[in-house]
């Protein structure tokens, strides 16, 4: 069984590139709109600060993997800079996404550790540093590949902290999340659940909770506003969005929507989804 399949069906991780070169002096990254980055340390040596999580010196090519908000700056180490590929991430929303939960807030893999991903990286690399027509777009379905290639091996490490990836890999429990998925406008009950998964109501939460960390309703209201987040930035109004995902009114939509992401839906839009070209 495709673990991703359901996830993809309904929220498709997102990309947009916008950095290739040589970096040269410090440089923050906390983007406004509080999305992930992928960086691929093409050469030389970088120190990466994460605020409470510590320093780390790179000396070899590495993917540097932020699957949600996590400020973090470059310090690169000696005269002659590092060579960088950036892109920011989306995966549907990713403050309130579980799948972006369910990952560590920094993933550091070193390149030589991923020979599977080499095709994808020589590819991403020709592309980037040759100005060719349809550059941008080229780089962009090519980290989203990344994205997905990681998320692999997120899981195949073990590196996954528990939520929907670790939940997707528990027979029981992935037929009740790929019906949630599947369906997420449906008024489902903890009783519809655990048929789903064919198991009794308090076993099928008590294994739930352990597994994935929260209950299977905020789980759902989880997974429907990461579908929100995607709706909206796709120009989609709240009345409309509430509608899809089975809320009784744009109220009560917006509600959920600001006790999970922050702040409401109209606020939440208002922020933009527009990045810059790649430079």
């Amino acid at each position: 069984m495709d673990q991703f399949l359901a996830l993809f069906n309904q929220v498709t991780p997102t990309a947009r590139a916008f950095f290739s070169g040589n970096l040269c002096q410090l440089t923050n990254f906390d983007d406004p709109e509080r999305l992930g980055y992928v960086h691929i340390l093409r050469s030389g040596r970088l120190r990466v600060d994460r605020p409470g999580m510590g320093s780390v010196m790179l000396t070899e090519p590495s993917l540097l993997f932020a699957p949600r908000h996590a400020p973090h700056s470059f310090v690169p180490d000696g005269k002659n800079g590092v060579d960088l590929v950036c892109a920011t991430v989306e995966l549907g929303g990713n403050q309130g996404s579980p799948v972006a939960q369910s990952l560590p807030a920094m993933m550091i893999v070193p390149i030589a550790q991923v020979e599977t991903m080499a095709p994808t990286l020589d590819l991403l690399m020709s592309e980037a540093f040759d100005a060719r027509d349809g550059r941008q777009f080229a780089l962009d379905r090519l980290f989203e590949y990344l994205i997905v290639q990681l998320l692999r091996y997120a899981v195949a490490m073990g590196q996954v902290e528990g939520g929907v990836l670790a939940g997707l890999a528990e027979p029981r429990l992935a037929r009740a999340l790929t019906a949630m998925h599947d369906a997420p406008g449906k008024s489902w009950t903890l009783d519809d659940l655990a048929d789903c998964a064919g198991m009794s109501r308090t076993r099928f939460a008590v294994l739930f909770r352990s597994v994935i960390g929260t209950t299977p309703i905020d789980y759902l209201a989880r997974w429907r506003m990461m579908i929100a987040q995607t709706m909206l930035r796709q120009g989609k109004s709240v009345k409309a969005v509430a509608a899809a995902l089975g809320y009784d009114s744009p109220a009560a939509l917006s509600r959920s929507f600001a006790k999970i992401v922050g702040v409401s839906p109209r606020a939440w839009s208002a922020i933009g989804s527009g990045e810059g070209d790649l430079e």
